[in-house]
């Protein structure tokens, strides 16, 4: 039986079945809209035209349809000859849910297009997404699970929030490196999330089907260090299992072996790893046997190698080894226009299967008057700890912030301060500063009016709160 859109078997939307069905869908939708084969709109019905703002249906007859529309993927469409059956297109702040068909002529090719407006709104679908949600979190609760069992990553590379230049300098030089099969060196203060960019390099690279092996160097005694590294034969030394033991090498065979606090390494074992690195091969403790491997090595230090190089307490030729493609993260104090991304997410972690916990824009402003030594694993730790012992268990306000920082830094409490913009000269302004002054102004007013509830701004705006937190961040 053939396809029943397959443009080679010349079935599809014939003529005659269009003027059998388009009636009733054309009655049924919320709009209908037809573009010819080169993608020029050739119908528009008038409730489609009042959808999108147009005086009448004349004046777009003949123009490119995404001069009009310009999310529609009516191109794609006319050019793969198939249908879009369902999907939620964008149009400034609607959220419209279209299926789009592609047009056959009586030689099987494409020779238009037409699509429904099915929903002009998405509350008659709020069923079936939030089935989709509770899949979608069941299902990152399994990878949760395997992680903890096997030697899988629990974090991609969306884990590591922020949309400020340096966050996302950093994702750039992470997709970078794993691109590319060769030793990556992040640098980083403790709790910048060094582990989270070790994992989504391993993720995103050709070795994401492997395992992925961490070890943290300053927390294995040095006399077990290189028994960790490269394994143990039997009876190697007294008390010696009988049994074989692979090292860290072996177990990441295939995949990528993570070295957390590599500047803590013994000097007599950075010569060892030095050998395993140029020759990708081991001996385990009491063997005489080498055994190859295969691994990428991503090291991770919150020390300056550098200096330890210099002062002869780190090796140069490992240094150089490990050095080749350096990624430094910057620490939160750096990047303070992040933080109401990152409450969002860390928020959004904490209250998994529990009330919806919001944080107000004078909430995260008290926060910006913190240093953060601990970086991101104490943002998260004041954010519970604000939660444990907020009254108003849903909302996090600046007096719930400033009575658990660490020193009580926090700014006055009041109203969230207007963003200082610089006044319109006469004449024309560039048309990116005109339409970033009102961007701020609106969501300024839009934090005013939802008394910095941010979930309520960006709904009061029309637009998803991921998309609000970086507009802000890109205005703050």
């Amino acid at each position: 039986m053939p396809m029943p859109f397959d443009a080679r078997s010349g079935n599809g939307l014939t003529r005659e079945l269009i003027e059998v069905l388009f009636p009733m869908f054309e009655q049924a939708s919320a709009g209908a809209i037809a573009v010819d084969r080169q993608g020029r709109i050739s119908w528009i019905n008038a409730r489609y035209a009042r959808l999108l703002g147009l005086a009448d249906t004349h004046s777009v007859i003949g123009r490119p349809v995404r001069t009009v529309i310009p999310h529609s993927r009516m191109p794609e469409v006319l050019e793969s000859g198939r249908p879009l059956l369902v999907d939620i297109m964008e149009y400034r702040t609607q959220q419209l849910v279209v299926t789009r068909l592609p047009l056959f002529d009586e030689l099987g090719e494409v020779s238009g297009a037409v699509a429904f407006v099915l929903y002009d709104d998405l509350q008659p679908l709020t069923p079936l997404v939030s089935k989709y949600r509770r899949l979608h979190q069941d299902l990152q609760a399994a990878k949760r699970a395997l992680a903890r069992h096997g030697r899988r990553t629990r974090y991609q590379l969306g884990d590591f929030a922020g949309a400020t230049p340096a966050a996302l300098e950093v994702k750039r030089r992470a997709r970078l490196a794993a691109g590319r099969d060769m030793p990556v060196l992040l640098l980083g203060e403790t709790g910048t999330g060094k582990e989270v960019l070790a994992q989504s390099i391993h993720a995103l690279s050709s070795r994401a089907e492997g395992p992925f092996v961490g070890v943290n160097l300053a927390a294995i005694p040095e006399s077990l260090l290189e028994a960790e590294f490269f394994g143990v034969a039997p009876g190697a030394y007294t008390g010696a299992d009988k049994r074989s033991r692979d090292g860290k090498f072996q177990l990441a065979n295939g995949g990528t072996l993570f070295l957390d606090e590599v500047g803590d390494m013994p000097l007599a074992l950075q010569a060892k790893l030095l050998r395993a690195l140029q020759e990708q091969e081991v001996e385990p403790l009491g063997s005489n046997r080498v055994v190859p491997v295969n691994v990428r090595v991503v090291a991770a230090t919150s020390r300056d190698l550098g200096a330890m190089v210099a002062d002869g307490s780190f090796r140069s030729d490992l240094y150089y080894r490990l050095n080749v493609l350096e990624i430094a993260i910057p620490p939160l104090r750096q990047r303070l226009g992040d933080l109401g991304i990152l409450c969002e997410v860390l928020l959004e972690d904490m209250g998994a299967g529990q009330s919806r916990v919001e944080i107000t824009d004078a909430g995260i402003a008290a926060l910006g008057q913190y240093h953060w030594p601990g970086n991101i694993r104490e943002l998260r730790n004041v954010l519970e700890r604000a939660w444990t012992m907020s009254e108003e268990a849903e909302l996090l306000d600046a007096e719930q912030i400033a009575r658990v920082l660490p020193d009580g830094a926090g700014p006055a409490m009041g109203t969230v301060p207007a963003p200082v913009l610089p006044s319109a000269a006469f004449g024309v302004r560039p048309l990116a500063e005109v339409l970033a002054r009102a961007e701020a102004e609106a969501l300024h007013a839009a934090l005013q009016q939802a008394e910095g509830n941010r979930t309520q701004a960006a709904r009061l705006l029309g637009v998803s709160r991921s998309v609000f937190y970086q507009k802000l961040a890109r205005h703050s």
